[in-house]
């Protein structure tokens, strides 16, 4: 915006530029940033940000990720790990075999419907669901490390 449009060459001349005879324009009078959380602003922390302060939970010391690195795969996906025609041909006597380790993924989840084609599954983890829907379909899960 130009210059001249600005609201302030209104305001040339005019001691206190809109901001009062008593308070006057002081630079933070507030505080910087969040200051006065816990003091001067708590009502509004207090009615925007509840549980903004304190702690919650244990420590842990040293968390390493590795130990909890687990990717999942729900049923719906599990036919996207084999080719195209694994899934035409099987069979009740010659069930694929989609190994999800061997793709990066250790646990199986139970979410969506399975074709009706038999399959084995090799996986770290399988969760009950997606167990039962396997052996319904008449697949089977094996457990590998």
């Amino acid at each position: 915006m130009p210059t001249h449009l600005r609201k302030h060459r209104k305001k040339r001349g005019h001691r206190t530029v809109g901001y009062g005879r008593i308070g006057q324009h002081r630079k933070h009078p507030a505080g910087r940033g969040n200051a006065g959380g816990q003091h001067h602003h708590r009502i509004m922390m207090d009615k925007y940000h509840p549980g903004y302060f304190g702690k919650v939970g244990m420590r842990y010391f040293h968390k390493t990720k590795n130990q909890f690195f687990c990717p999942t795969i729900n049923l719906d996906k599990l036919w996207t790990l084999v080719p195209e025609e694994a899934r035409e041909q099987a069979t009740a006597d010659k069930a694929p075999v989609i190994d999800c380790i061997a793709k990066g993924i250790f646990k199986v989840l139970g979410k969506g419907v399975l074709p009706d084609k038999p399959v084995v599954v090799k996986a770290k983890f399988f969760s009950k669901l997606a167990e039962k829907k396997i052996k319904e379909a008449g697949g089977e899960c094996v457990l590998s490390a």
